[in-house]
């Protein structure tokens, strides 16, 4: 059993890793073969410097990625059968605490230094690739600023999380998992409640819409598509990156739409309001209800397969952790779980594109197809998304549709204008 254990994790890792840098080399071979020549449906509204720029941004991301992978995968290793989350364990049991005490502690500690090891790969991405490509707005002090806020925010609101989970798996009554997935499902309940008024303004500024022509006519869309809010906003994006977009958040009355200021700046009034019905497009068709419930599925099932692996001496040794304990078959799940979901990955992605598209339909209909097209060429272009992604890397990866397949999605939603008589 440990052999077969050990074996399906490396076998797994391996084939993971092999999946991963095919599909990379895949995109960067598309990418790359395609700079010089801006796709046709996109020649008259993006320049080929543009485009370039879209290509060469790609690129360096998905180089970076790679060492990331690398890197990533040798930390888990490190992490399991090197024997790291062995030695936090025991360096928190010499300290004598209870179990739980010490369950939380451990946890906390490899959920820190895991986010330390990864903290030079986000310096790089925000310092020197949005950097170069003219997207980070943002300074040390801000970054340092983020970082103290999120370590302060993990901290309030996941060791109470943390804590009640490992309470409830003392439990020895066998079904004690449906009560930690009623738990974890509570809080991302209120984590989307409390998302908007309360932690999102941590990090930025939301100023009501004061621009009462743009104002008038988002709530007119509002009324047609039967929605309500509590209150429109514009973040200050323009902060921290030039990227620009859009999203509506929370649940119940605590729903906020928001833009990021860069977007409008970058979109007319006929635009803005046809990126908002697709906003909406997902609230109509119960996007956001629809992920939640796919979530609480998962999330049950994966509990459940928790609660057999805790009871199973070879998931533990065959990993690299010699004593058992609550906390660290949960910290083993956790590391080892994404190895498996990543090859349902394709199946995920499909449903979000699915998502997208309805949306799409649905402000095909509240708007203008075409003026759609022209908010996204633009979005595509300010934010130098590739047009030229290779297929099966956009299976796995892309939530979005690629772009020549949603622009030509929705030119099939133009409304025809009948013939004038002769």
């Amino acid at each position: 059993m440990l052999i077969s254990v050990t074996s399906i994790f490396i076998v797994t890792l391996i084939a993971g890793l092999f999946v991963q840098l095919w599909l990379d080399r895949r995109q960067i071979n598309s990418v790359s073969s395609h700079r010089d020549d801006v796709p046709d449906t996109f020649r008259q509204h993006i320049t080929l410097d543009a485009h370039q720029k879209a290509a060469d941004y790609t690129l360096a991301k998905m180089n970076i990625g790679i060492y990331e992978l690398f890197y990533s995968t040798a930390l888990l290793l490190l992490w399991t059968l090197g024997g790291g989350l062995q030695f936090i364990d025991n360096l928190w049991q010499a300290m004598a605490l209870n179990s739980l005490l010490t369950g939380c502690a451990v946890l906390l500690s490899v959920l820190l230094i895991s986010g330390l090891l990864e903290l030079p790969f986000s310096l790089f991405r925000t310092f020197k690739i949005e950097q170069k490509f003219g997207f980070n707005k943002m300074t040390a002090g801000t970054f340092v600023s983020d970082l103290i806020k999120q370590l302060a925010m993990s901290i309030i609101l996941g060791l109470p999380l943390i804590w009640v989970v490992l309470w409830l798996m003392q439990d020895v009554e066998p079904l004690w998992w449906l009560k930690v997935w009623a738990v974890w499902m509570g809080f991302n309940l209120f984590l989307v409640w409390a998302y908007p008024a309360f932690i999102a303004p941590l990090f930025n500024k939301f100023n009501p819409l004061d621009d009462q022509s743009l104002k008038s006519r988002i709530e007119s869309l509002l009324t047609r598509c039967g929605f309500t809010s509590n209150g429109i906003f514009v973040m200050d994006g323009s902060t921290r990156s030039s990227h620009g977009n859009a999203y509506f958040s929370g649940m119940g009355k605590n729903k906020r739409i928001v833009f990021f200021d860069t977007l409008l700046e970058s979109l007319n009034e006929d635009e803005v309001e046809a990126v908002l019905a697709h906003e909406l497009g997902h609230f109509k068709h119960n996007h956001v209800k629809k992920r939640i419930a796919s979530m609480a599925v998962f999330s049950l099932l994966g509990l459940a397969l928790l609660a057999w692996l805790l009871e199973q001496d070879a998931f533990y040794s065959g990993l690299g952790v010699t004593t058992p304990a609550n906390h660290m078959a949960l910290l083993l799940f956790m590391m080892v779980s994404p190895l498996f979901s990543f090859f349902l990955q394709p199946l995920f992605s499909s449903i979000s594109r699915k998502h997208e598209f309805e949306a799409d339909d649905y402000a095909a209909q509240q708007s203008d197809a075409n003026i759609l097209i022209q908010a996204l060429v633009k979005m595509y272009r300010d934010n130098a998304s590739t047009l030229t992604p290779d297929t099966l890397y956009s299976a796995f990866h892309d939530s979005h549709p690629p772009a020549p397949i949603r622009v030509k999605h929705l030119l099939s939603k133009l409304k025809t204008v009948p013939a004038k008589p002769a």
